[in-house]
């Protein structure tokens, strides 16, 4: 679960954002950009992380009316085990998957994120679970996320072959997961991906 004073500072740094788009008065405007560096010092001493890196971070996801970037992650499955890919930033494991690019849909981004970082063509079937990310345990993030997962059905039998932002692609029995990449994956939404694949006509689960 996300920290409580980390979630006040991403929204008061929300609303300072909003403010800033909106507002007419040139006094207001004054006192969104003093809440909005407040919020950014914030988040940098909770971080552990300078104030610098904050601002980047941010001032590309909080432009205009501020809303939850969407992360979109597939489960594909081999039998039993699932996919998994290496990520080169932490060199730990995750479900395929990234941010969703603007013009195509969120199926049509999971497919494009599979074949980018495991070389091969899915078919996106069904969604299994929408979380918002600062209600699981993830590591911290100064943003907030969407994170959308699919079930995804291979539609060619091509090898695996990892992209240019991964390490290694491998299917993955249950009983012997590799460290997760906990930014991205958590071992409860990787679980839910075989009790989905098992029982297809369960619930989507939210949050």
């Amino acid at each position: 679960m996300e920290n409580l004073w980390l979630n006040y500072a991403k929204r008061l740094h929300s609303i300072a954002r909003t403010g800033l788009t909106y507002s007419q008065d040139v006094y207001d405007k004054e006192r969104y950009s003093e809440v909005l560096e407040m919020a950014e010092e914030m988040l940098s001493l909770i971080g552990h992380v300078p104030i610098e890196r904050i601002h980047n971070l941010l001032s590309e996801h909080s432009k205009g009316y501020t809303t939850p970037k969407i992360d979109v992650r597939g489960a594909v499955f081999k039998g039993d085990k699932i996919l998994l890919v290496q990520e080169k930033s932490d060199k730990k494991w995750t479900l395929p998957g990234g941010f969703a690019d603007v013009g195509l849909s969120a199926s049509e981004n999971i497919e494009k994120e599979i074949k980018e970082e495991a070389g091969i063509s899915v078919k996106a079937h069904s969604i299994y679970s929408i979380r918002h990310k600062a209600k699981g345990d993830f590591s911290q993030d100064a943003r907030d996320f969407y994170k959308i997962y699919f079930l995804c059905d291979h539609s060619n039998s091509r090898p695996l072959n990892p992209g240019l932002e991964t390490l290694d692609a491998r299917y993955f029995d249950q009983n012997d997961i590799p460290p997760l990449s906990t930014g991205r994956i958590i071992e409860e939404d990787l679980k839910l991906a075989w009790i989905h694949k098992e029982n297809p006509q369960r619930s989507v689960a939210f949050d």
